[in-house]
Parts: C-alpha cells; sequence; structure tokens
C-alpha cells in the first residue's frame, strides 16, 4: 500500500541520476557516443556533462577536477571496476557486432561474448576510465 505524505510533510528524495568520474571527459564521451547516448560536442571540454536516459534518469560525468572542487581530498578509486553499466542491446548478434566494434576502436575488451547461464547473450568492455560496460540482450 502506498502512502502519500501528510500536508507540510518533504516527499521523499527521487532518485535522478547517475555519476562517474572520468579522467579524460572527451574520451569518455566518445566512448559513450558509441553506445548511443547524445551528449554535445560542447561538453568535450566541459568540467561536467550530461546525458537523458530513457525513463528519465541521467548519467553524469565529472572530470577529476570537478570532483576534487567538490572534495580537495578526492582521489581515484585503486583497483577493481570503480563502476558498472549495462547497455541492452537489439538482439545477440547486436551484442557481438558492439563488442566488435568498440574492442576494434581500441577499447578494453574484459570479457568475450558469451551464452550466459541466466538466458543472456553478454559481453564486458572497459571505457577510457575502467568502468566496466555490460552489453546484453535476451537468447532466443
Amino acid at each position: 500500500m502506498t502512502t502519500s505524505p501528510s500536508p507540510g510533510t518533504p516527499s521523499a528524495p527521487r532518485f535522478a541520476a547517475l555519476g562517474m568520474v572520468v579522467a579524460d571527459m572527451a574520451a569518455a564521451l566518445a566512448f559513450y557516443r558509441r553506445l548511443g547516448l547524445d551528449v554535445p560536442a560542447e561538453a568535450d571540454t566541459a568540467p561536467h556533462a550530461e546525458a537523458p536516459l530513457p525513463g528519465g534518469l541521467r548519467l553524469m560525468w565529472d572530470t577529476h577536477e570537478t570532483a576534487r572542487a567538490i572534495d580537495p581530498d578526492w582521489t581515484p578509486p585503486q583497483g577493481g571496476t570503480p563502476t558498472g553499466l549495462a547497455f541492452e542491446c537489439a538482439g545477440p548478434a547486436e551484442v557481438d557486432k558492439l563488442y566488435a566494434e568498440l574492442t576494434g576502436a581500441g577499447y578494453t575488451g574484459e570479457k568475450p561474448p558469451w551464452d550466459a547461464f541466466w538466458g543472456q547473450r553478454y559481453a564486458v568492455v572497459q571505457d577510457p576510465d575502467g568502468h566496466g560496460v555490460d552489453l546484453f540482450a535476451p537468447l532466443p
């Protein structure tokens, strides 16, 4: 059962965006444009950029300098994958095609396409900052 806040009670916050800190804004945005995100070209030199996502969410990027402006003690995470994102492809063949396109463009392939036991064609590519980006589609 959903209840409405009583008058004068603040409403709950709404999840609205995912943020990532990147070393090279232009390189990061070039990668995500290849995945179909709409980011204006002038964002390549900005300290902060955003792209709309389905459902009203936004994906946001900030440079290391911006992160340090917010928190002077901030340092990039060491080891492991700092963030993971997943992009659903039109079908299993599209997973293979996109993985080949991205790795052919020089991005690091973390896990080549395979038929996962949970019923999806799956692959993982790293963006320029080492964030794991999963590519997936349901198997027929």
